[in-house]
């Protein structure tokens, strides 16, 4: 993120009479998420590129992908709890310092397999900022109206760094090379750990960590990801698919035990009977199997089967990502008049249209103006989804809420990469317009069953 945007952010701050704690809490908070964001959607322009240099297939490519978000989702829900139990600051401190240090790995990989074990300790890393950084935003903005603002800022931060991550990563690439994308971390990694460093510190709270659960959570969707993926490249019916998938529904099946019988549950299965809580974790899957599923295959298109370069690749998203911050911004001032429901409903039609628009256009102007609503609905729609998240749960489960909504989201995005990958991997349009209409789906879904569960207050 850009000085000018932080510095705005903390005038909005202190305009509206935020102490100066809580400013620079949401200033690393913002940095934080931007970094994390960053790294998620840099690398898929750079994707065609990384192949080349590293002689990657497609297979590779996707585990360069999922090898940041499968550990990002697997551990997001214990780390909330960690961040509850050690400490939003500190937590939200020891991953940082580690993401800055695998984005050096990352940055000097010699191998293609090297370049994804760095990804993978990035995606760990990410998940354990990630929930505290929101947990820290949760626990300085006490005041429900000064929170809601706070919480539209941090998301604008992950939407700067979505709009931002496809034009800096094919800026970078060609530029500099690929490498580039990763060694900006390092300064940026530096800048705000200086800002967390002067944050109060964080209220602890006797959280148990779940090992069974997070065992069974990250056995279960690393084998399905690698099933699918390995069911693209070698068939569905070799032995390697067949048992990784077989894994994963044991898996599956072992974390639902584990949950129901443990004492104090990294999951406590009876916050999936509310409706407000399914409602939003359906909600974050559906947009990010839209967004960073649509993200990888769009990318591979306007490079592979269009012949662009990664500038033009990069510039070619921003009518997807380019509103995304003013989108999020918009949605705050919208929801402290009419209420949270309206633009979480607003936000996930637009999307949805623009989507299912999105199937029966081929033309690069047509693509191009319907990724415009179905980047703009979400950025509308996300700030009042993650509030309406946070205020259907105790202020002390802050880091829980984050962990789940988020894991949700990063699920959404590893499945998506992994299931696409294999679509497109044959008739690259059938693959494609298949892809866009599971997306448009599922967002229809949510859609749905946001006008059935968030009314006006």
């Amino acid at each position: 993120m850009t000085g000018t945007e932080v510095k705005a952010a903390a005038g909005t701050a202190r305009r509206q009479g935020t102490p100066v704690p809580a400013r620079l809490v949401l200033a690393a908070a913002l940095l934080g998420f931007f970094m994390i964001c960053l790294d998620a959607t840099a690398v898929n322009v750079a994707l065609p590129a990384i192949g080349s240099s590293l002689h990657g297939a497609t297979a590779g490519l996707q585990w360069l992908v999922d090898g940041y978000t499968v550990p990002f989702a697997a551990l997001l829900i214990s780390a909330g709890a960690v961040a509850d139990r050690a400490g939003a600051r500190r937590v939200f401190g020891w991953g940082l310092a580690v993401f800055t240090a695998a984005s050096a790995g990352c940055g000097l990989a010699p191998a293609l397999w090297v370049l994804i074990g760095a990804r993978v300790a990035q995606g760990c890393a990410a998940a354990v900022m990630l929930p505290a950084s929101l947990s820290l935003v949760r626990q300085a903005f006490g005041e429900p109206a000064a929170r809601a603002r706070a919480v539209a800022v941090w998301n604008s931060g992950g939407a700067a760094a979505i709009a931002a991550g496809p034009v800096l990563g094919g800026v970078l690439t060609s530029a500099a090379g690929w490498r580039a994308i990763f060694f900006l971390n390092l300064p940026a990694g530096a800048v705000t750990l200086a800002l967390a460093a002067r944050a109060p510190r964080s209220p602890r709270r006797a959280a148990p960590v779940d090992g069974a659960g997070q065992a069974t959570a990250v056995l279960g969707l690393a084998a399905l990801v690698f099933g699918v993926i390995s069911g693209g490249s070698d068939g569905f019916t070799s032995t390697a698919a067949l048992a990784a998938l077989g894994v994963a529904v044991l898996a599956c099946a072992g974390f639902v035990v584990a949950e129901s019988r443990a004492r104090q549950p990294m999951v406590p299965l009876a916050l999936l009977r509310s409706r407000a809580v399914a409602v939003c974790l359906l909600t974050g899957f559906s947009i990010n199997v839209a967004f960073y599923g649509i993200a990888f295959v769009l990318s591979l298109y306007f490079q592979r089967v269009l012949g662009e370069p990664p500038v033009t690749t990069g510039l070619l998203f921003l009518p997807m990502t380019g509103l995304l911050t003013v989108a999020s911004l918009a949605a705050a001032r919208v929801a402290a008049r009419r209420g949270h429901h309206l633009p979480l409903r607003l936000g996930l039609t637009a999307s949805t249209l623009g989507m299912a628009a999105l199937v029966f256009l081929r033309s690069r102007a047509g693509i191009e103006i319907a990724l415009i609503p179905a980047g703009a609905g979400l950025g509308f729609a996300l700030p009042s989804l993650t509030y309406l998240l946070l205020d259907s749960m105790p202020a002390a489960r802050a880091g829980l809420a984050g962990g789940l909504f988020n894991a949700s989201r990063q699920t959404g995005g590893a499945l998506a990469v992994a299931v696409f990958g294999v679509l497109v991997s044959g008739s690259f349009a059938a693959g494609l317009r298949q892809a866009l209409l599971i997306s448009a789906a599922l967002l229809a879904a949510s859609t749905a069953a946001a006008f059935a569960v968030f009314r006006a207050p």
